[in-house]
């Protein structure tokens, strides 16, 4: 199965995911392509603006081994960085760095490792322990 995040007109914003079987992306040479399924998907519905996603890719890894594709898996909300050919969210507080390696956000401080619950506070740009 091929998935398909279905963007915004702009192409910068993910709508959502469509999962396509693989005879339906494939090209009079039998070969998968995004192209093609791009033209399926257009027929069933009437929009033109989608980009492949791998199911398996996460953090710029693929989970099976393979080779990881647009860095990250899309969903609904997520953005695609035509710069990077990634999709990423947004940056979940505005001290947090985005790596470019995996085109995930990161906290400037490590998160603990002590086995405690930890909350990021952007005031203090620091992790503080989550008290019950």
């Amino acid at each position: 199965m091929a998935h398909f995040a279905k963007m915004t007109e702009d192409g910068t914003t993910v709508l959502g995911v469509h999962v396509v079987a693989d005879t339906d992306c494939t090209d009079n040479n039998g070969d998968e392509t995004e192209a093609q399924g791009i033209v399926f998907l257009n027929k069933i519905h009437n929009w033109s603006y989608w980009r492949k996603t791998s199911y398996n890719t996460v953090a710029g890894v693929h989970k099976l081994g393979d080779t990881p594709y647009r860095k990250n898996y899309a969903g609904t909300g997520m953005l695609y960085d035509s710069e990077r050919d990634a999709f990423r969210r947004s940056s979940p507080h505005a001290s947090w760095v985005l790596n470019e390696d995996t085109c995930c956000w990161e906290a400037p401080i490590a998160y603990p490792t002590d086995g405690k619950i930890y909350g990021w506070d952007e005031s203090s740009t620091n992790w503080l322990e989550i008290q019950d």
